[in-house]
């Protein structure tokens, strides 16, 4: 279950026996370089480390109405922040989650993230370093210990690209997609679906890789509905935990008799390829107007001419953002053909932009 905690003096905690000190709160009181989100401590102004680590922009927010560009991709009813720690024992900065639990549920649901962490020991899955739950009198936090990245996000890079009036070459988004897809395979394969896909739930590592964080939404990748009551409690549940901008259209009116499964992974994977051709999701406007999404994603996604794309990804990209979910390919299928458009040179496990 959780591992050993103490909260020592001097802005410390120990996990498993070893020191993390505490340098701030990521997303609160911070000096950020301009368009470059790189985090500026206390301790950096007079003695800047090397290398500088970069914000996670995480901070306390909500899942349901966030439409993709935001700073906390939430999982649980009460909030979360996320602090900065460096480890004494190895020089590293760690990203310390708090999740604030309200009631037994929330300590489940966080403990259940936990597990999902657990279940993977892949390139292109955020790891766990180590979890506790740390009790106050009446009130618990689960703290979720893990890597740091300080490159950020993929929302962060196509943010500095747009704001250069740049975009990713087809070639990088090739890359990151490939790895994306083997990251979801991964999770496939073990009978469960992200749920809450989406660029800022994509940490870049120091060569680009791209790796999935927040599990926090995972769920049963098939799920048999059986009746207007389990429809409807479906529904709810993905209003909540799937970022509605990235959310698939099955998911907004759930059918009384019908079969949900991965599927609504890709069709988020292609709001998120959507977002690396163009700078942005295909309904962030949408939702930022006041407009329905819902409605939205019943029709055909209208896809802009570039001449920076080909039609070959043009057509994966048709294929991911079909509203059908029954005509909707699956992962391998989708891996498969990304596989086959990697240059020559490039067909490796590691992604570099």
């Amino acid at each position: 279950m959780g591992h050993a905690l103490c909260v020592c003096s001097r802005g410390t905690v120990i996990i498993d026996n070893k020191r993390y000190l505490f340098i701030q709160k990521l997303g609160e009181g911070l000096l950020l370089e301009s368009h470059l989100g790189r985090v500026v401590t206390k301790r950096e102004r007079h003695h800047p480390p090397h290398p500088s680590p970069q914000g996670i922009p995480l901070g306390p927010s909500s899942v349901g109405n966030d439409h993709g560009p935001s700073l906390t991709p939430l999982a649980h009813s009460g909030f979360s922040y996320v602090d900065l720690v460096e480890g004494l024992h190895d020089g590293q900065f760690y990203a310390l989650k708090r999740i604030l639990c309200h009631e037994q549920q929330d300590r489940e649901e966080a403990q259940r993230e936990a597990d999902m962490h657990r279940l993977f020991h892949h390139p292109n899955i955020l790891r766990l370093v180590a979890y506790c739950l740390r009790e106050q009198g009446t009130k618990h936090e689960a703290w979720l210990l893990l890597p740091f990245f300080k490159r950020g996000t993929l929302w962060d890079e196509i943010e500095q690209l747009k704001d250069k009036g740049n975009f990713l070459t087809e070639e990088q988004i090739l890359q990151l997609l490939l790895s994306i897809c083997r990251g979801l395979e991964a999770i496939h394969a073990k009978g469960y679906a992200h749920r809450d896909l989406k660029p800022t739930n994509i940490l870049l590592g120091d060569e680009g890789q791209p790796v999935l964080m927040d599990l926090g939404s995972m769920s049963q990748a098939c799920i048999h509905v059986e009746g207007s009551r389990q429809a409807l409690t479906l529904q709810d549940w993905a209003a909540q935990r799937c970022t509605i901008s990235y959310r698939a259209p099955e998911l907004f009116s759930v059918q009384s008799h019908c079969v949900i499964d991965e599927r609504t992974d890709v069709w988020s994977l292609g709001c998120v390829l959507y977002a690396m051709m163009f700078g942005e999701g295909p309904y962030d406007m949408v939702f930022q107007k006041g407009d329905s999404v819902a409605l939205a994603v019943q029709n055909q996604l209208s896809i802009p001419q570039s001449p920076r794309h080909s039609s070959a990804l043009r057509q994966l990209l048709t294929l991911m953002m079909t509203v059908d979910p029954q005509q909707r390919p699956h992962i391998p299928s989708l891996l498969s053909q990304l596989e086959a458009l990697q240059p020559p040179a490039q067909s490796q496990h590691t992604t570099q932009i």
